[in-house]
Parts: C-alpha cells; structure tokens; sequence
C-alpha cells in the first residue's frame, strides 16, 4: 500500500477566512453541482457558525506546506444509545487525488471513534460523485442505502446513496 501523505487537521477557526475563501474560489469548478463551498465572508461566517454547536465540528486539512487542501466535517452529533455523525468532505483544487483527503478523513473517523467515543459515522454522496464514494469506500465506509431528494444542494433536491462505518467491536 503506497505511504499516505503527511496532513494535519485542526479545528476551523475565524482566521482561516481569507485562505479558506480564495480556495473555495479557486475550486468552484472542482466541486460542481456535489458542494457548496464559502466563496465570500459573510458566506464562512455562516459556515463557522455550524461549528460553534456542540453536536458538531469543523476542521480544515492542511497539506504538507501548510496550505489548505479541504475540509472536514462531523456534523449532527447525538450520544446516548445512537452515539452518531455524519460526516462531510471537500478537498480544493491541486489537493484533489493525492491522498490527503483520505488521510484527513481516516483521521477524523479515529477522532470520532476515539475521543468522541462513537458508534457509527455516516457520509451521504450523490450517486453520480464518483470521487466522494471511492473516498468513502477507501476509509472503510460501506453502502448502506438509496435516498430520494434526500439534500437540498446547489437549490435543487438530490438523491444520495448512505454510506456508514460502525466502529470495530471491541473485545
């Protein structure tokens, strides 16, 4: 198995704005009709304020240099018996199909399972995302289910297929 790239991922903070913007800027393209990224500041005000609930989290992924290569969320956060996440995903472009997400969103799963001490974490992809689901499958995720007019995105009502990792059982 080819050595992952070396990422590091912290908690999205109000400074990360000015990079963050000019990233999403520069991958509206890449990310099409699958995201919505913050293009503007009043736009990552809105994005960053997500992350000041308790049920969820937002970390950016930092490449090797230190230049931001996407995003991670773990969102919608519930403990007791359910102890679940969903999570959300976006790499910006020149980041994109190197290995970096796949390391940031290994990373994040461990965070949920460890520290977080969840259960199950849970993506939903568009079915035609081919990049997002190979994503998800090479974390471990499995296809769980078909969702009609599941998200709203990009104005439109879109379909997306569930895909799930429930964390290993412990002996």
């Amino acid at each position: 198995m080819p050595r992952q790239p070396e990422v590091t991922i912290r908690q999205i903070e109000r400074g990360d704005e000015p990079a963050f913007v000019q990233a999403a800027r520069r991958s509206r393209r890449l990310h099409g009709r699958w995201v919505t990224a913050p293009t503007d500041g009043p736009a990552f005000v809105r994005y960053l304020a997500r992350f000041e609930l308790p049920a969820s989290v937002g970390f950016v992924v930092l490449a090797p240099g230190g230049e931001l290569a996407g995003a991670v969320n773990l969102t919608n956060v519930v403990h007791g018996n359910f102890r679940s996440g969903y999570l959300g995903y976006f790499a910006f472009a020149g980041h994109e199909r190197r290995g970096m997400m796949r390391s940031a969103l290994l990373a994040v799963i461990r965070h949920a399972f460890g520290p977080l001490r969840l259960h199950r974490v849970e993506a939903n992809i568009q079915p035609g995302n081919t990049a997002s689901i190979a994503l998800a499958r090479a974390c471990g995720l499995q296809r769980e289910g078909f969702s009609p007019a599941y998200l709203k995105v990009g104005g439109r009502w879109r379909d997306h297929e569930r895909w799930a990792l429930v964390r290993p059982a412990r002996s």
